[in-house]
């Protein structure tokens, strides 16, 4: 009986299955970085970080063909391959958590990770985290899949999964575990904390099994000099903020800007890449994730001049990138970039107060972790992450400060991090909380009816009027002849002709139908059509297989939209005392 009792004890399945999650993930993270390693060697000759002192030895032609073959490929591969025909990330994960309890496509994770290491390896602006941490939340996503668990059991195992991979990434556990909480899962229970901690763990100790125990930046340790720093601290806050919303923005702006250029979506990574390789035969620093030259940055190696133009050159490079659809992240760009506007920041502050300065080194870390903090939304995890990274806590108070700045500038000035400005472009709104979720878990097409009343485009008036007589709900959908809907019919809709039979033989439906009705496609979800039925303020609404072919395949009707939610309402509802029984 005790035996039993432990089988069936929910705590005991995760913490079982977290550790499974956290080896699968641990060994993905292994999987990408060897991956963007083979892809960069093939293209740049060396599987190096300091990817940019082979490029600049490299023939101009090369550091040309190269990304933009890539992005060819890159191009092509998620034109034909990928569901959506877009790279996924961190975003992704987030909507699978709050909007569709956990459950995420193995495939699209698997090709989104494929994408991502072919566009770092060609040498794209973008970073190997964000891929890294969607593929280990599809992995939890499937083990839960395959395993059939509940809601609740998936979204822990997929917060597992990012929390692995990110403490894999990084080599930083603690900061894992928290940035799955803060970002992926959204709050911080007890009952998922101690499977996110433990996959943490596990994938930590094999990354650091394979690659070794060291940090990612080799720094010194920089106590804070003097209190009097901190109104230059706060002016690097305020600009890290400033960075932030900048580069956010030129990714908004390079992604609306592609979709107005009339040339075929698959071409658009191919041209990325090679405005990167022009970018790159003057700053080849600017390519691929940017550790070296971050690390070069915390060294004080570069001068104020150029680590100004690399400054630029890494958001214009980034907002190229992201904005075309090359596969990858934003993570390890934003750390790049506050890093040298941080090295920047503090060699200027360092010259004019050299006895109240802790060093120009200090305040790049200061740098990375504010323009990071804001432009994901995390400041807890992403301080961790950067103190993880760098194996220096000596300047907390000094990162904390600069990011509650960066975060809060982000916060009243743009409105949204990066990842909340990803799911609103794509049309969801997290803040609708758990019943807005339900709606958006269901189909139109599991709630349709398929027997309508349908009639066809050259049917007689007086047909038509006898058809709408017997009607229970008073409307008719008007079909061309191979299925197609042309459009609606209502007693209003006949005005004076309602009951003039003298006019029967000259019009038929078409003349008479309303064009253009409200349509939804059979699958899109009840989120949409519930704002579609409230906006038209129609009781019925056609249901097309899309709106390109218009193909008529029901009718959904408001009243089978309430009761579908309450429906799924109920039984989650039922699940969630089950699991809390």
């Amino acid at each position: 009986m005790r035996s039993r009792r432990l089988i069936r004890n929910d705590q005991l399945i995760l913490v079982v299955l977290a550790v499974v999650v956290g080896a699968l993930a641990g060994l993905g993270t292994i999987a990408i970085r060897e991956g963007i390693d083979f892809f960069q060697t093939a293209g740049f000759g060396s599987a190096a970080e300091d990817i940019f002192s082979k490029a600049g030895n490299l023939a101009w032609w090369q550091v040309l063909a190269v990304p933009t073959t890539g992005g060819l490929l890159v191009g092509l591969f998620l034109y034909y391959v990928m569901p959506g025909r877009r790279p996924q990330g961190v975003a992704k994960v987030i909507e699978a958590s709050a909007l569709r309890g956990g459950r995420m496509s193995i495939r699209e994770g698997i090709g989104a990770a494929i994408a991502s290491v072919a566009s770092i390896g060609a040498g794209a602006s973008v970073g190997r985290e964000g891929p890294a941490i969607h593929l280990g939340a599809t992995l939890g996503a499937w083990v839960a899949q395959k395993l059939h668990l509940t809601r609740s059991l998936s979204r822990a195992l997929l917060g597992c999964g990012a929390a692995a991979a990110v403490a894999a990434s990084f080599n930083a556990p603690i900061a894992g575990a928290l940035f799955a909480h803060e970002v992926v899962v959204g709050h911080f229970a007890l009952s998922a904390f101690a499977p996110i901690v433990i996959s943490s763990v596990v994938a930590t100790v094999i990354t650091r099994t394979y690659f070794g125990n060291f940090p990612a930046f080799e720094v010194y340790e920089h106590p804070l000099v003097s209190v009097l720093e901190f109104p230059a601290i706060v002016g690097l806050g305020i600009a890290s903020g400033i960075t932030a919303i900048i580069l956010m923005r030129g990714v908004m702006l390079t992604e609306d800007t592609w979709k107005k250029v009339p040339i075929p979506e698959w071409t658009r990574p191919a041209i990325a890449g090679f405005l990167v390789g022009l970018i790159a035969l003057g700053y080849p620093q600017i390519l691929g994730v940017g550790y070296a030259a971050t690390d070069m940055a915390l060294q004080t190696l570069f001068s104020v001049d150029l680590l100004l133009i690399l400054f630029v050159a890494k958001i214009v490079a980034t907002s190229i990138c992201l904005g075309s659809g090359f596969g990858g992240g934003i993570f390890t760009p934003s750390l790049m970039v506050g890093a040298m506007l941080g090295c920047a920041f503090g060699i200027v502050a360092t010259g004019i107060f050299p006895h109240l300065s802790s060093g120009a080194d200090a305040y790049t870390m200061i740098g990375m972790g504010a323009v990071a903090a804001a432009v994901l939304g995390a400041p807890v995890s992403t301080t961790l992450i950067v103190f993880e990274l760098t194996d220096d806590y000596q300047l907390t108070i000094a990162v904390m400060v600069a990011v509650v700045i960066a975060s809060v500038i982000v916060q009243q000035f743009h409105g949204r991090n990066f990842f909340s400005w990803q799911l609103e472009r794509a049309g969801l709104d997290l803040k609708g909380g758990f019943e807005t979720a339900l709606l958006r878990s269901i189909k139109v097409r599991n709630v349709m009816t398929k027997e309508s009343e349908v009639i066809h485009i050259g049917t007689g008036l007086a047909e038509v009027r006898r058809q709408l007589q017997y009607s229970p709900t008073g409307e008719l959908f008007v079909l061309r002849g191979t299925g197609e809907l042309f459009g609606t019919i209502t007693l209003h809709d006949l005005h004076e002709v309602a009951f003039d039979p003298a006019v029967d033989h000259l019009i038929n439906a078409g003349d008479v139908a309303r064009v253009h009705p409200p349509v939804i496609e059979a699958d899109d979800d009840l989120q949409t059509a519930n704002k579609l039925i409230r906006d038209t303020g129609e009781h019925y609404i056609a249901v097309v297989e899309d709106h390109k072919s218009m193909k008529f395949v029901g009718t959904l009707f408001e009243t089978e939209v309430m009761a579908a939610y309450n429906r799924a309402l109920v039984e989650a509802r039922a699940e969630e005392h089950d699991n809390g029984a």
